[in-house]
């Protein structure tokens, strides 16, 4: 039977407490304005794992209302979530409240995840993704929580990446979840990032998009799911262990392979082997000095950027070079990023980035990689009152023609948290001969069950 998925109701769900006059404005940080705005998305599965005693019908309405209830709480605190989108500087926090959607899928939750369709996950959003900002009066969060036939829960959720990147987004799900389920502390976020990296009028994003300006393509994309389990990092970790790196992590190993094959896959549909730019998001909130709390608010993460040329492909080796650029991520530059002189320093990153980059394609040609890791964000820790989630999502490609950054990667946790997910997106051809990589498929498993 081929799921259907019905709009019950929609809502907007407000603060319980009005936000104070003085906090009507959120403005922007320096970071925020440097990256992208575009709506974050995440999916959390949750089973019934209630006694049969119970009507269903009666257990959806009650975490419905718990769900409603429980949100209007959580953003007293998160006061900017309940907003529009002013400019590109700014939000309105008009507590005009968070898009709410309640829907009914006609199966049973397990019989989806058996073999999900990743296409088909856009349909557990409050609408569907696009790679476009937000714009002046759009919501800076929305989501729809699907019940199925079975009792079981899908809570899809999108935020603007405006005021949040991923530990952010995790702070608040973790600080709803927590209100939910009546735990002793309430996660109270952080909204001190505007004040240290300082806004500037003068700073231009699409003159910081030309830094990566030959990465973005139109065309179509495919996006696969490749798990590696616990055993295949532990493999990694030691055929990637080095002299330079005698501890890998689970992040570093699984980009590091992905990338290796990227590079094999790239050269088959091009008959060209080129040099390839990864740029790995750096979450620095404990790299700084004095340290920001996890539930520190908005963009706090610089992109870590590591070059291998054509001729470089050896695994430990770029193991080493993806520690080397993330490294470079630490306490002395979250300082210089701080305060009247941020603006001069990230243009000056972005200057020195440019100039290397475009000194390196004249010459061997280039190919860009993406990489974001969502790992130990504690998605599965999110327990509203009935357990914690059965699968945690990224979301699937529709199919349709964009303008994306085509080679990408979204790293998640497996349930077991020792496992890695990677959320790939490829043109078809490449992703064609990256599936074919015996060396890749050595350690994967391609879009497996999520709860087998």
């Amino acid at each position: 039977m081929k799921m259907e998925i019905e709009i019950i109701s929609k809502e907007c769900i407000k603060p319980s407490s009005p936000t104070p006059p003085n906090l009507k404005t959120y403005k922007l940080s320096l970071l925020d304005q440097v990256h992208s705005s575009i709506y974050i998305p995440v999916i959390l599965f949750y089973p019934m794992n209630q006694s049969i005693s119970h009507d269903v019908v009666d257990i959806v309405s009650q975490r419905s209302q718990l769900l409603k209830q429980s949100l209007s709480e959580t953003l007293t605190r998160f006061y900017p979530l309940a907003g529009k989108v002013k400019d590109d500087l700014s939000i309105d926090c008009n507590d005009e409240g968070v898009l709410y959607l309640e829907a009914y899928a006609n199966c049973h939750l397990v019989d989806y995840l058996n073999q999900p369709n990743l296409a088909s996950l856009q349909q557990f959003l409050p609408q569907q993704m696009t790679f476009t900002d937000p714009v002046a009066g759009d919501y800076v969060a929305m989501t729809k929580v699907t019940s199925f036939a079975c009792g079981g829960f899908a809570i899809g959720i999108l935020v603007c990446h405006m005021v949040a990147d991923g530990t952010a987004f995790s702070a608040f799900l973790n600080g709803w979840a927590a209100t939910a389920r009546k735990a002793s502390e309430a996660v109270c976020p952080n909204f001190d990032a505007p004040s240290i990296f300082v806004q500037s009028d003068a700073f231009s994003k699409e003159a910081a998009m030309t830094t990566f300006a030959k990465a973005y393509k139109s065309g179509r994309c495919i996006v696969r799911r490749i798990v590696f389990d616990a055993s295949a990092v532990e493999s990694l970790k030691a055929k990637a262990t080095s002299s330079s790196v005698q501890n890998p992590t689970r992040v570093e190993v699984v980009s590091a392979l992905l990338w290796k094959c990227f590079t094999t896959a790239f050269k088959a549909t091009s008959g060209l082997q080129k040099a390839t730019y990864m740029t790995h998001s750096v979450n620095f909130r404990r790299r700084a000095d004095p340290q920001f709390t996890d539930s520190s608010m908005g963009n706090l993460f610089w992109g870590a950027g590591a070059l291998c040329m054509p001729e470089e492909k050896d695994f430990p080796y770029m193991v080493s070079k993806l520690r080397e650029a993330i490294m470079k991520i630490d306490a002395d530059l979250v300082k210089s990023l701080q305060g009247d002189g941020g603006l001069s320093k990230v243009c000056e990153l972005m200057k020195a980035t440019t100039e290397t980059l475009t000194r390196v394609e004249s010459s061997y040609g280039m190919d860009f990689i993406a990489v974001t890791s969502w790992c130990n964000f504690g998605m599965y820790d999110i327990d509203f009152g009935w357990g914690k989630p059965m699968w945690v999502s990224s979301v699937g490609s529709s199919g349709d023609s964009e303008t994306v950054f085509p080679t990408s990667i979204i790293l998640m946790d497996t349930k077991s948290r020792n496992g890695v997910e990677a959320w790939v997106t490829l043109e078809e051809e490449d992703m064609t001969m990256l599936l074919q990589d015996k060396e890749l498929l050595a350690f994967v498993s391609l879009d497996p069950s999520p709860i087998k």
